[in-house]
């Protein structure tokens, strides 16, 4: 599966998947040292939902938009909303308060909630999606662009000199050996930085994958991991997305019982764009720890 981002930009998956990483971010923003955020695929960073790409495939409707009218009509009640808020506004602010035509890739979400003392690593191989984030980013002195191999990048950039932040991987999944990578790339950079948060997406056809991911990182007895996922719709042909996953490694406190919340209430909302909504949240480590799915 190719997940390319231009396509998918503003989709159920990156709602599901950028609401989270504005909630850590939240998290590290609310002690006074410094973070370092290093996103291992980082993609160009900034996303025209009215242009070809998007246009094409038309996912945003169905996501950001749909919850951007769920929240204009208050469908959220406070604790709900309050979850929200730093991302809607953040997406609106990035359109200027006009509609809703641009949408933020997690660089530049990252970038928003940066403040002066942390710092940002972008890494992205594609020649063309470099170039555009090189000048989404330009002239911030906290944020570098790395035009390098995120694999590569991520265990040579941790641990950072702050000692506090995230790592972020979101590959395009272009080879199903991704899904292994994915287990390599987080074990060798958990050996050099345990006390990292690791922020990891993975696409959701079937359960095969997504399960044979699950059984891999258990091996790991890596402890602190926290599967989180979003169905929106029943397996379907190949290069349609099904569900979105996040594996999150040392969550802060909090985020765990705010999914619980979040889950649920984005299940909702999406649920009108089709027949199926579902969520998981549970531990995949410490084996028993409690588990929560809405089938």
């Amino acid at each position: 599966m190719n997940y390319q981002h231009a396509f998918h930009a503003g989709s159920f998956a990156d709602v599901h998947k950028h609401l989270v990483l504005t909630r850590i971010l939240e998290y590290l923003r609310a002690k006074p040292a410094a973070f370092r955020v290093i996103d291992s695929h980082a993609g160009a960073g900034r996303y025209d939902l009215l242009g070809p790409q998007a246009t094409r495939s038309g996912e945003w409707h169905d996501g950001i938009e749909r919850l951007l009218v769920a929240a204009q009509q208050g469908a959220a009640d406070a604790t709900l909303a309050a979850l929200l808020r730093p991302y809607l506004d953040l997406v609106v602010a990035f359109n200027g308060g006009a509609p809703l035509r641009l949408y933020p890739g997690s660089p530049l979400i990252a970038q928003a909630r940066l403040r002066r003392q942390d710092r940002l690593i972008a890494c992205e191989l594609e020649p063309q999606a470099a170039a555009v984030l090189k000048l989404a980013l330009r002239g911030d002195a906290r944020a570098k662009v790395l035009e390098f191999d995120g694999w590569i990048a991520v265990k040579a950039n941790v641990p950072p000199k702050e000692r506090r932040g995230l790592v972020v991987i979101d590959p395009p999944y272009e080879e199903a050996a991704d899904f292994t990578r994915l287990v390599t790339a987080l074990a060798e950079a958990h050996h050099k930085w345990p006390t990292g948060i690791y922020l990891l997406w993975y696409p959701i056809k079937d359960r095969a994958a997504p399960d044979a991911l699950a059984r891999r990182l258990r091996r790991l007895k890596m402890p602190k991991i926290l599967r989180c996922e979003l169905i929106t719709a029943p397996p379907r042909a190949p290069a349609r997305l099904a569900g979105s996953g996040l594996i999150v490694v040392n969550p802060p406190y909090p985020l765990a019982g705010e999914l619980r919340v979040l889950l649920p209430a984005l299940g909702r909302i999406f649920a009108a764009a089709g027949p199926v909504s579902s969520y998981r949240l549970d531990w995949l480590v410490p084996e028993g720890a409690e588990t929560i799915a809405k089938p």
